[in-house]
């Protein structure tokens, strides 16, 4: 069983929204089953995709973003080590809200 508060605790430094979201059900956690989902009104999605290679969540990821424009598609792998998912993944995330996010971590970062 894959703790994931844990994971988004340890991320805090690189991704200090995914905890918070977490915490209040604000991120959709589910196997992957070839089939792509509304995020609807969560903050992010990840698809367990446990027995996929990292090539091949790069390749499919890649697929996402061009098609998909007003998402964007993460990947993570545990074999990568340090921030990385526990688990083999995708990550789906609404894109003009992510790039909000990433416009205020860097007015707060001193430059």
């Amino acid at each position: 069983m894959t703790d994931w508060c844990k994971y988004f605790n340890t991320i805090k430094p690189v991704c200090p929204w995914s905890y918070s979201a977490y915490k209040k059900q604000e991120i959709h956690i589910t196997n992957w089953r070839s089939h792509i989902l509304e995020l609807d009104s969560y903050q992010a999605r990840i698809y367990i995709a446990k027995h996929h290679k990292p090539r091949q969540l790069k390749k499919m990821s890649d697929r996402f973003n061009r098609e998909r424009e007003w998402e964007e598609w993460l990947w993570s792998h545990p074999d990568f080590g340090y921030n990385s998912a526990p688990v083999a993944c995708f990550i789906q995330q609404d894109r003009a809200t992510l790039d909000k996010i990433r416009t205020q971590i860097n007015q707060i970062r001193p430059k």
